[in-house]
């Protein structure tokens, strides 16, 4: 009975049914939101702990060995995914006292927003195959509800593209788990593993391993089907444009990991170059998106697409360096971009609008914002001594080490551009000053997102914001010591023996052929790797 890696999905699910309960009291609501956020970051601390020094963390639901049962494992990857999930949980717990109104509440927003959360962290937990696709599903209907809060014209126009395109890919998924349960006859993912060295290969499994790819590319924003996200993530209330910039496509992301390095591994030949020239392109078009852009959240939403291709670049090139700077990716960017969009909501009480032409002058008026603002925009480019330079460094320097040059120089000129649009961010918002057709006098007595006014609060926006600011920074100092925990993360991606043991308590020494051997240790300032 390992308790610690079933209450960071109990707990939020527990939460959001006390929440219910005191359907009409406001302020126990709001008191839940964060004490139960604060118990999710405590066990998800537990659990990083445990498995940092345990390697692997599993239970079986029901005591049902595997592969009857239902499991719940996690290895270094979920620990930090569902760490980081506690983190953004929390924040945004806070900071939702603050910007979400009266209305707003009294229809379910703090009970969906641990759904959610609950939604994310069986996602990143489960051993199961369809029970992904189940969290999968328990995160888009919460992510729909939360985005029709409110119900303005826009926020159903955005809503209607992304859940129509999210179904696609959840029929795509469904679809997917069907021919593979009866091509292996199993839906555990380490059974899976050992079963499809087994399979003859006839073609299906490149065919399984595509339809995977596809339904995990929609989810994660990736090129082509992408465009859902920068029209719906600029629509609902900033909490909710935070939350889901931080966690949900990265959701998608981290599967692409997970059935890419232990279920489809062998396929990786045949698609790596695809998912190669994918990165890429989701790359660029997410850039140019957002150079074109004048609204702060588009902006921010054309980037998300725009670094996720940094993500399964680092997948896609396929080697323990590629994959560790890859997750240092993903951890770096759930900071850094759930920060920018919590900035952009305070801009918008204070002046009013989202319109970076109509607005100014936040550097004088607000120095402590205006430094925040600027660290967590340097380091979505990759600016030294910052987080997302170490990311940066690590892909780029895998891709040089695979002769990648051209994707390399793609990716550093991606870079360039990220740092156009953020500079453009800050001349017009921090820098100029306020237009004179739009004088909006600073307020503390403001509205929330449904309009009616709300205590004076600023603090408890500014809260997150400068503490996620400070994360940024102590990633970029501590980045060797955090570079050794993704180098683990790649090990055990690459060499899933580890896991499947884990999960199916059997030696799968005679399923060597189907893994990779050995343990790289990457020193990011050296560069010697030892076996």
């Amino acid at each position: 009975m390992r308790p610690e890696v079933a209450l960071p999905v109990l707990l939020p699910l527990l939460s959001g049914a006390i929440s219910l309960l005191f359907w009409r009291s406001r302020p126990m609501q709001r008191f839940i939101a964060v004490a139960g956020n604060i118990a999710f970051l405590i066990v998800s601390l537990w659990l990083f702990t445990t498995t940092l020094s345990e390697g692997y963390v599993t239970m079986q639901m029901g005591s049902w060995p595997a592969p009857f049962g239902i499991t719940l494992i996690a290895d270094m990857l979920s620990a930090v995914m569902v760490l980081l999930t506690g983190i953004i949980g929390l924040a945004m717990g806070i900071y939702s006292l603050a910007t979400t109104g009266r209305g707003h509440e009294k229809f379910g927003y703090y009970p969906l927003m641990h759904l959610l959360l609950a939604g994310v962290a069986g996602a990143f937990l489960t051993g199961d195959i369809f029970n992904l696709y189940v969290w999968f599903e328990v995160m888009l209907v919460a992510s729909f509800a939360l985005l029709i809060l409110g119900g303005e014209r826009a926020q159903m126009e955005g809503a209607i593209k992304y859940v129509t395109l999210n179904l696609l890919a959840s029929v795509i998924f469904l679809t997917a788990v069907g021919l593979l349960y009866g091509t292996v006859g199993t839906l555990n993912m380490a059974d899976i593993a050992l079963r499809m060295n087994a399979v003859e290969h006839n073609g299906m499994v490149e065919v399984l391993a595509v339809m995977f790819m596809v339904a995990f590319g929609i989810k994660a924003a990736a090129f082509p089907l992408f465009f859902w996200l920068p029209a719906s993530y600029h629509t609902p209330p900033v909490a909710v444009s935070a939350l889901f910039a931080g966690l949900l496509t990265k959701v998608g992301v981290y599967s692409l990991f997970r059935v890419f390095t232990l279920i489809f591994d062998q396929t990786m030949g045949y698609l790596q170059e695809i998912m190669l020239w994918g990165a890429v392109l989701t790359m660029v078009t997410g850039v140019l998106g957002a150079a074109a852009q004048y609204e702060f959240r588009r902006i921010l939403s054309f980037h998300i697409v725009s670094q996720i291709g940094y993500m399964i670049l680092g997948l896609a090139l396929y080697t323990p360096l590629a994959i560790a700077g890859g997750v240092f990716a993903i951890m770096h960017n759930i900071i850094v971009k759930t920060n920018l969009f919590l900035i952009s909501g305070i801009t918008h009480r204070l002046q009013g609008t989202y319109q970076l032409k109509k607005m100014g002058g936040l550097y004088k008026e607000r120095p402590w914002l205006a430094v925040a603002f600027f660290i967590s925009a340097f380091s979505l480019a990759g600016v030294p001594p910052l987080s997302g330079f170490f990311a940066k460094f690590v892909i780029v320097r895998a891709g040089i080490e695979a002769e990648a040059y051209v994707v390399t120089a793609i990716a550093l000129g991606v870079g360039l551009l990220t740092l156009y649009s953020m500079v453009k961010i800050w001349n017009e918002v921090f820098w100029k000053s306020l237009p004179e057709d739009n004088q909006v006098p600073v307020s503390n007595t403001p509205s929330g997102d449904d309009g009616r006014l709300i205590k004076p609060s600023l603090w408890m926006m500014y809260l997150p914001v400068v503490v996620l600011a400070l994360f940024s920074v102590l990633i970029g100092i501590f980045a060797e010591p955090i570079m050794h925990v993704m180098t683990t993360i790649g090990d055990q991606l690459l060499a899933p023996r580890g896991y499947i043991d884990a999960v199916l308590g059997v030696s799968a020494s005679a399923e060597d052929a189907l893994l990779i051997p050995g343990q790289l240790q990457v020193d990011i300032i050296g560069g010697e790797d030892a076996p």
